[in-house]
């Protein structure tokens, strides 16, 4: 944050006492703090009278690439056929003694169709139909309800549904309830109950940790305090924000796990460095006005940088990934907001109290750690050994990046005893491998004939049914292709494309699987630009805040090399399999296809958060001394603690949802737990510092016309 009212310090020159504008901001929160808590409290009122309802009113579908051929094709399926599209509700009906046209399964049909009546969600229902939807014994029958509203409705319909239908399971007949709505439905549920498990297992862990991190019960608690803050605060936004637009439930889950972890982390640096500031004043207003100004301004630019680096995310045409990013977003500007309001408040409500109901230990406790200190002489005196060395485990960890491969997820990451996954599984074994994932196709009615041979002929398509005329009387077909191969074989892609490619001009091919395919390469296609526009934005920030390019070029790139690590550690866990039986999960041979483009933002940012924290910590002891060696080893001396219990927190957090069942949730912490443990040990304890001292004088070497430029930005107060 541009802070034009602080004097500008040449290196060496005695500090300022003039407060800057964060300074004189965290002043005027710590001396208003009834007001600001009463700000809060009204705030988390009125948000947290609908926070409880978010799981129940975000939706969880919108994987599709916005403008592709398939969602054209479910579009039109849903005009012009009854709703017969990929959303539809296709309820495996199966009995191992009975066939489709026997009394019992009949009366199962009409019971089933009889829990779709009045439910203006659902369109035209279609019973089974031999040669389409009756399997070749007779004995399963697929019934279809189409869609008649948005994704996001559809997966709440048969939220509401599903349970009736189960129900009709008896004396030997099964009913399951299967399709892209029912697959989301059932996934929702399973990675809710997952993610509220991981954060009820955390927040001990979390506890434990930040008492032994601050020695004190009271300090401990502030983060906590500020993160609970920042959860309800976001939870309720998200439920409002769904009116105005659908936002996908996983936005919410996003937004847990970065509360958590960067409430925390912001926290710890605002109340370790007032905690120090306390020892130099009386005044506690004075205190909160140190610490504002220097561990706020870090605070603010780490925001910063992780808000545009989620922001790069929004240009992916997918609803489900854009609203995951506005999720984080949300909760990021909430936490940063109580880190600006509410935690100099209650710092300045509790001066020294902050310290109160302290462990023995604490007493003896400083902001410099002695430990971290001589640490940090280590590294200024032998800076090659630890560069090197960490410089070659990342590079070796990040190598295996080269044959890593993605794919949308397939149903294995529903659980075994999910309805969803029962009905695929039985369609499978009863029509053949391709049945649960049938592709669609909508032509002219003139090209309808060559359509249907066209896509007969095409290699890969087992069948394709009669052409189907629109219901309305429009002048289009539908036709569903029959693949040989499971929806989530990579031969899919090549099926898809050969059909495309053979197919009359103005033929059209979707359905669940096409809309997998076409968002991965939507993805595939934007990963490039949204990793060029983080690392530009990711250096233009740190430029701007340690006014020094050389220094903002290295821990620019130092966060990349972390980040490729921590993507060459997931394709050998979760494409390789390696620890699979360790961490219970089946290998999909692929890593979760919007991974790359979505870890990628999350893990820089996070590294740019420790890279900041750092480097300002740093850059305040160069600006007060002159001297680099000075600043390398203070710099250390006074972070080092403090990133240290922030990626132990963090670690713990992202680790806990390796106990989740379902693979994408367990995919995101254990990806993320590793790009920390990476991110902290290796780069902000080892490399950065290393280089800092190997650059010297160097790394804070700006030019003339380049200080001009920017704006005036000190880290000391």
């Amino acid at each position: 944050m541009p802070d034009t009212t602080t004097t500008a310090q040449q290196p060496g020159s005695p500090p300022t006492s003039v407060p800057g504008v964060l300074g004189r901001w965290g002043a005027a929160m710590a001396g208003r703090s009834r007001w600001v808590f009463a700000i809060w409290l009204l705030v988390l009122i009125g948000l947290g009278a609908v926070a409880p309802s978010v799981f129940s009113s975000l939706a969880g579908a919108g994987w599709q690439a916005n403008g592709s051929e398939s969602v054209q094709v479910r579009e039109l399926a849903g005009q012009h056929f009854g709703g017969n599209s990929s959303a539809a509700v296709q309820v495996v009906i199966h009995s191992d003694r009975d066939t489709v046209d026997s009394p019992v399964l009949q009366e199962t049909i009409a019971n089933a169709t009889a829990v779709f009546a009045g439910d203006a969600r659902f369109g035209a229902v279609v019973p089974p139909q031999a040669g389409m939807t009756i399997s070749p014994d007779q004995h399963t029958g697929i019934l279809i309800a189409g869609a008649n509203a948005n994704t996001d409705d559809m997966v709440r319909a048969v939220d509401e549904v599903k349970g009736e239908l189960t129900e009709l399971s008896r004396d030997g007949v099964e009913v399951y309830p299967t399709g892209a709505s029912a697959l989301w439905s059932d996934f929702n549920k399973a990675n809710h109950d997952a993610m509220i498990k991981a954060e009820l297992f955390s927040w001990p862990v979390t506890l434990a940790i930040m008492v032994l991190a601050f020695g004190s019960l009271v300090a401990a608690g502030l983060p906590l305090l500020l993160t609970i803050a920042g959860l309800v605060a976001s939870a309720g936004g998200l439920v409002l924000l769904n009116q105005v637009t659908p936002i996908s439930v996983w936005a919410m889950n996003f937004a847990m796990m970065f509360a958590l972890a960067l409430g925390i982390d912001y926290a710890l640096f605002i109340v370790s460095r007032f905690r120090d500031a306390l020892r130099n004043h009386t005044s506690k207003a004075h205190a909160v006005a140190e610490t504002m100004d220097t561990a706020g301004k870090a605070v603010v630019l780490s925001g910063l940088t992780v808000l545009v680096s989620l922001s790069a995310v929004l240009l992916v045409p997918a609803p489900a990934v854009r609203t995951m990013a506005v999720g984080i977003m949300l909760a990021v500007t909430f936490v940063l907001a109580a880190t600006l309001t509410l935690l100099p408040a209650t710092l300045g409500a509790l001066g020294p109290k902050v310290n109160a109901a302290s462990l023995p230990y604490a007493k003896r406790q400083q902001h410099r750690s002695p430990l971290f200190e001589r640490w940090g002489k280590i590294l200024h005196n032998y800076p090659w050994p630890f560069a090197l060395g960490s410089l070659a485990v990342l590079i070796a960890l990040a190598i295996p990046v080269i044959g890593l491969k993605v794919a949308m997820p397939s149903i294995s990451v529903v659980p075994e005893d999910a309805p969803v996954r029962q009905g695929y599984e039985l369609v499978q074994q009863q029509m053949g491998e391709g049945a649960p994932g049938m592709l669609q196709i909508v032509a002219p009615s003139g090209q309808a004939q060559q359509a249907a041979t066209a896509a007969a002929q095409t290699p890969g398509i087992s069948m394709v049914t009669p052409p189907q005329p629109a219901l309305d009387g429009t002048d289009y077909v539908l036709m569903q292709a029959l693949p040989a191969v499971d929806p989530s074989d990579a031969q899919l892609g090549v099926i898809v494309g050969e059909l495309r490619g053979a197919l009359p001009e103005n033929a059209l091919v979707g359905g669940a699987p096409a809309e997998n395919l076409d968002l991965q390469q939507a993805l595939n296609d934007y990963f490039p630009l949204i990793v060029g526009i983080i690392l530009v934005f990711g250096f233009v920030l740190l430029l701007i805040s340690l006014q020094a390019p050389l220094i903002a070029l290295i821990g620019t790139v130092v966060s990349l090399l972390s980040t490729a690590a921590a993507f060459g550690v997931a394709k050998l866990i979760f494409q390789d399999g390696h620890l699979s039986g360790l961490l219970g999960f089946t290998p999909q041979g692929f890593l979760d296809g919007w991974g790359p483009v979505f870890f990628f933002a999350m893990i820089f940012a996070i590294a740019m958060d420790y890279t900041v924290f750092l480097l300002a910590t740093a850059k305040e002891h160069y600006e007060r001394t002159g001297d680099a060696d000075s600043a390398q080893i203070d710099g250390m001396a006074h972070s080092g603690r403090i990133i240290f219990a922030a990626a132990a927190v963090m670690v713990a957090v992202f680790f806990t949802f390796a106990l989740a069942e379902p693979l994408p949730p367990k995919e995101m912490g254990i990806i993320l737990g590793v790009a920390v443990l990476l991110d902290a040990v290796l780069i902000r304890l080892m490399l950065l510092p290393a280089l800092l001292r190997l650059t010297g004088r160097a790394a804070w070497w700006s030019p003339t016309w380049l200080r001009r430029v920017l704006p005036t930005i000190s880290f000391s107060h």
